[in-house]
C-alpha cells in the first residue's frame, strides 16, 4: 500500500512532518510520501522521504506567472504530482495538459476524481492511478472506506473497466490503520490523506498507528 500525506496549506512543520514520514517508512518497509506546499518541496526532498507536489500546472515553459511548472517541481526535488483535487479542480483538458508536463518532468501522477464516473474518465487519460475522494468526507475523519464502500469497489471497477494498469488510491478521511486496511480490502492499492497526519500532535505516531496493518 502506498500511502500519500497532503499537507495542503496547514499550519504545521512540513519538514517535521517529513522527517516522521522518512523515518517510519524506512522503519516499516512502507512506501510513504509527503506533498507540501510547492515552497517546501526542496526542504521537504532533503529530509530523504518521497516528494510530490501538490499540482502542476498545464504549462511549457513560458509566460506563465503563479503556475507550478513541472520541471520546476523536479528541480526542487519532486517526483511526482497530484491532479485535479477537489480543493484544486481543473477541465479535463487542463488535466490531460498537466498530465503531458509532468511526463516532461518523468513524473508518477494521480488523479483525484470525486465517483466511479470521473474516475473512468480519468483512467483514460493515462495516468499511474486515480484516487476516489468523495469532497463531502474530505477532513471529516469519516473515512470513505467505511461510510460508503460501495464507490470505492465501483472506482476500482471503473479504473480496470478503461486501463487496468491504472492503480486506484482511496482518499477522503483516511486516518488509522483500520481506515487503511478497509481500504486495501476493497482494492485499493493506497491511500491519499492529510489532516490524520498534518494536523496530529505527533505526526510520527498517527503514522505509525496508519501502516501498523501493512507493516
Amino acid at each position: 500500500m502506498f500511502v500519500l500525506v497532503n499537507l495542503k496549506a496547514y499550519p504545521c512543520d512540513p519538514v517535521a512532518v517529513a522527517t516522521a514520514a522518512h523515518e517510519v517508512s524506512e522503519a516499516t518497509g512502507v512506501r510513504i510520501a509527503i506533498a507540501p506546499q510547492a515552497a517546501h518541496i526542496d526542504a521537504v526532498a532533503d529530509t530523504g522521504v518521497e516528494t510530490w507536489a501538490q499540482h502542476v500546472s498545464p504549462v511549457d515553459h513560458g509566460s506563465h506567472t503563479g503556475s507550478t511548472l513541472a520541471e520546476a517541481a523536479a528541480d526542487a526535488g519532486a517526483v511526482g504530482t497530484l491532479l485535479n483535487h477537489s480543493e484544486n479542480r481543473l477541465k479535463l483538458a487542463d488535466i490531460d495538459a498537466s498530465l503531458s508536463a509532468a511526463d516532461r518532468a518523468d513524473f508518477e501522477t494521480i488523479v483525484c476524481a470525486n465517483n466511479p464516473d470521473q474516475i473512468a474518465a480519468a483512467a483514460a487519460l493515462g495516468p499511474d492511478a486515480v484516487a476516489v475522494e468523495p469532497p463531502e468526507l474530505i477532513g471529516t475523519g469519516t473515512p470513505v472506506s467505511t461510510a460508503d464502500p460501495d464507490i470505492v469497489r465501483d472506482a476500482v471497477d471503473a479504473a480496470a473497466d478503461v486501463d487496468d494498469s491504472v492503480d486506484v488510491l482511496c482518499g477522503a478521511g483516511i486516518s488509522t490503520g483500520e481506515d487503511l486496511a478497509a481500504a486495501k480490502d476493497l482494492g485499493a492499492t493506497g491511500v491519499l490523506l492529510a489532516s490524520g497526519v498534518a494536523k496530529a500532535d505527533d505526526p510520527k505516531a498517527a503514522l505509525e498507528d496508519l501502516v501498523e496493518p501493512v507493516a
